[in-house]
């Protein structure tokens, strides 16, 4: 029996996940934005387009509001993102990236491109597209935000 056939189907799927994760951290940090941490870029990376709340990113990122909250104040103060209101609800408030945020999520996609790339020239075009479906297909039944 191979080692891959001792290891699990999800630990078979973090690994790969883990690597692409401390790629781009090692990326985002090179490029200059070295001042936040990989769990203050795991809620950053849940911030939709438009904005989100606080609760939907604790959510996302499954740990509780009050760390999201902590973590978000870490992330305004470094200028990643901002506050403002919901125009669906003057009483709530959106987390959105600002124009700095914007920056170094632009970082991180050259960094998720290349190292995708290496994935296909490893795998091969076929290969790497048959992942990509056989993974969408999981998304369908594992992921809530879907």
């Amino acid at each position: 029996m191979s080692e891959q056939d001792e290891l699990n189907t999800g630990l078979l799927l973090f690994i790969p996940y883990r690597a692409l994760e401390l790629r781009v951290y090692a990326a985002v940090r090179e490029a200059g934005f070295d001042d936040a941490t990989p769990a203050q870029l795991r809620v950053f990376q849940r911030v939709g387009p438009h904005g989100t709340r606080l609760t939907e990113l604790a959510d996302a990122a499954e740990i509780t509001k009050q760390t999201a909250g902590f973590l978000v104040d870490q992330l305004e103060a470094a200028g990643y993102v901002e506050r403002v209101p919901d125009p669906a609800d003057g009483r709530a408030r959106l987390v959105r990236v600002t124009a700095r945020g914007e920056e170094a999520s632009r970082v991180a996609a050259a960094e998720v491109a290349r190292v995708e790339a290496e994935w296909t020239a490893h795998l091969g075009a076929r290969g790497m597209a048959s992942l990509r479906r056989q993974l969408a297909r999981l998304r369908e039944i594992t992921d809530p935000w879907a």
